[in-house]
Formats: structure tokens, sequence, C-alpha cells
């Protein structure tokens, strides 16, 4: 029976600093995620081999995989880790659970465990993935809408921008413009709805860029990834079929039409 957790954690103080792992046992208690084994560390943050240290930096606020601000690299994997029990997700060694934790490698470091994804939110604003409205008063009743293409738009609206779809894409690095699947979805999401659908074309226009669907290899790393099943290949298939007609339509000049 395991005993004890020992958590394995990337350090780095800032976005230009040595990055260097640092050990740190606590005593194993059941169901114990890994957010709850990093506040027992910041209660004594002191190493396997005897060192005081800064406490770990990580960010956490839902705790129920609502917000997505905790998703970080565990034992390799990206994932929400305030949903990760750590029976899950370590690797027993004798008495003992080994957890590894990193920082998310495509977005830009802060500080140890955190990281900026705020490159999601502008992605979200070059693909205009908004419903535009010029008030929050009340509009009325929305116009109905069939029951299978609401089922995929809440499917899609599930999204909460955790960047676990953008880790484990190949085709989101330095070198490709890609945006990643999560703008994709929630462009493809505004398309389908009543109000939003207002502007597909100017959707449609920065999808057709390199930036947008053409930098999707379809490795489908995504949709595996993704804490809340959101439908992500089959809507980059839809985006696909969309933009082709929205590129012939532009041709025989019917677009704004």
């Amino acid at each position: 029976m395991a005993t004890t957790v020992r958590l394995k954690i990337k350090r780095q103080a800032s976005a230009g600093a040595e990055s260097h792992f640092e050990t740190f046992d606590i005593p194993f208690r059941e169901k114990l995620n890994v957010i709850s084994a990093l506040m027992d560390v910041r209660k004594n943050p002191t190493t396997i081999d005897g060192q005081n240290v800064e406490p770990p930096a990580w960010e956490a606020a839902c705790l129920e995989e609502v917000c997505g601000s905790c998703t970080m690299l565990v034992n390799g994997h990206v994932r929400q880790s305030c949903t990760a029990l750590i029976e899950d997700v370590g690797v027993l060694r004798g008495d003992t659970y080994e957890v590894t934790l990193e920082p998310m490698s495509k977005f830009p470091l802060i500080r140890d465990l955190i990281v900026d994804r705020s490159k999601m939110f502008q992605n979200l604003k070059k693909a205009n993935a908004w419903v535009p409205i010029d008030g929050s008063y009340d509009l009325g009743m929305a116009p109905p809408q069939d029951d299978h293409v609401r089922q995929f738009r809440y499917a899609l609206s599930r999204c909460m921008t955790c960047g676990c779809c953008l880790e484990a894409c190949p085709q989101v690095n330095e070198k490709s413009p890609f945006v990643g699947p999560a703008t994709l979805a929630q462009s493809l999401l505004f398309n389908m709805h009543p109000v939003g659908k207002s502007l597909e074309n100017e959707r449609m226009e920065f999808l057709t860029t390199e930036e947008g669907i053409s930098g999707c290899g379809n490795a489908q790393n995504c949709v595996k990834a993704c804490p809340k099943d959101v439908p992500l290949t089959r809507a980059i298939a839809q985006l696909n079929r969309d933009t082709t007609a929205y590129k012939v339509r532009k041709w025989i000049g019917l677009v704004g039409s």
C-alpha cells in the first residue's frame, strides 16, 4: 500500500531564468488530486534533500474542471490537475507514487507551472468568434433551431479555453501560424448561431488564411486530449467543407450578395 507521494516539479522563476527540477515527498491519502498535493507542498516546501525553498507556483480556480486554469503536464500528459487523482496518474514504485509536473510548452512561461494562455483569446479575436449584439437588453425569443444543431452547438460550447488541445497539437509550434483547434471549433459554433452568423463571412476570410483551417494536419491529438469531449475533429471536418464552399461562392461572386 502506498504511503508517500513524490512530486518532481519543474521550477523556473521567470521566462528567461534557468529551469530545474525540485522533488518533494508528502504523505499519500486516498482521492488526493494534484492540486491538493501541491497545497501540501506549499505548507512545508522542503525538498527531499532537506532544502527549504520557495513554494511552487501554479494556477487553480474552480477545482471542478470548469475554468481550465490548472492545465499542466502530469507525467508527460496534458490535463487538468484538479481532476488528476494521484492514484490514477502516479507511477507506483514500492510504497511511493511518483508524479512529475511541468508547465505546458506551447505557451509563454510566467513562473513554475503557470503559463500565459492569452494567445488563445487573441486568436478568438482574430476569428471574430463571438455573437455581435449592440446591447445587453432583452432581445426576445431566439429563432428556433433544429435539435441536432442545438446539441452539436452545445457540445462545441463546452470549450473552457484550457489549452490542452493546443499543447497536444503538433501543428501548433513556433514555426507555424496555425491558431489551433479551439479557435476553429469556436468559429464554427458562432457560424451556427442565428445572430453570430452575421459575421460568418469575416470568420471565413480568417479561416481560409494560413492561420486557419489549412494549418491543421489531421493528427487528431486534440480530440483525445480535450477534457470536455468537445467534438474538435467533427468541427474541423465541417469547417473544411464550409471553407471550400465559401471559396467557391467567393470565386463566382456570390459572397456578400
